[in-house]
């Protein structure tokens, strides 16, 4: 039985709270899979994940209301054969690392193709736990390292998932122009996320910042 045939019949919801993406990934999986629904904030996804009971989940990891580790948080003992896929912009270690704790099955970033999203959710679906090829490391030296112990860090704490976004970003060189336009904000609203973070850890430039984030793998 060919790939396609195998997950024609997986039920997936997709919960991301940019309208654009979500449309790009109904038509990409159309061929693949049934998208049965679709939720862009973390109450609205419990509600309608609850109700439609679908085989896998695809899961954005920072939405403003909470993100995908509260979808999880609220769905994981109510909803155990409910399978989630992190499918996300960021590839930091303690997004990752996070996720799964929570009980995420995997996790791949948005740069995924469509034939290797639909063979993810076919995976997922059937128990394996499928990363994007560089995130598997995280995952094995955070659970071999310390594997009871949960990952935090008080600084990073201080922030709203949307200024971790922008650090990460601004950290890898983007200018604000370019942050906008891949987090879908306006070039004022980078501007003030950028301030906050810098009040926050009470450094003067983005170099500083740059330098803090590549200590902390956020890279």
């Amino acid at each position: 039985m060919s790939t396609d045939e195998t997950t024609q019949r997986l039920r997936v919801f997709l919960v991301d709270d940019h309208a654009m993406f979500r449309a790009g990934v109904r038509a990409e999986l159309g061929l693949h899979v049934d998208v049965i629904g679709e939720a862009s904030a973390v109450a609205e996804a419990v509600q309608k994940i609850s109700a439609l009971e679908p085989d896998v989940v695809l899961l954005d990891v920072h939405m403003p209301d909470g993100g995908g580790r509260a979808v999880l948080d609220a769905m994981r003992r109510t909803h155990p054969n409910v399978r989630f896929l992190a499918l996300s912009v960021s590839d930091a270690a303690e997004d990752v690392i996070g996720l799964i704790r929570a009980g995420a099955r995997g996790y791949v970033t948005k740069t995924i193709s469509p034939d290797e999203l639909a063979d993810a959710i076919r995976r997922v679906a059937d128990g394996d736990a499928v990363f994007s090829p560089r995130l598997a490391g995280f995952v094995l030296d955070a659970f071999a390292a310390r594997p009871d112990t949960p990952v935090a860090d008080p600084e990073l704490d201080q922030l709203t998932n949307r200024e971790r976004e922008v650090l990460r970003l601004l950290a890898r060189g983007y200018a604000y122009k370019e942050i906008a336009k891949e987090l879908f904000i306006s070039i004022k609203t980078v501007e003030t996320h950028v301030s906050n973070v810098l009040r926050k850890l009470q450094m003067s430039n983005r170099y500083e910042l740059s330098r803090w984030a590549a200590d902390r793998r956020l890279v």
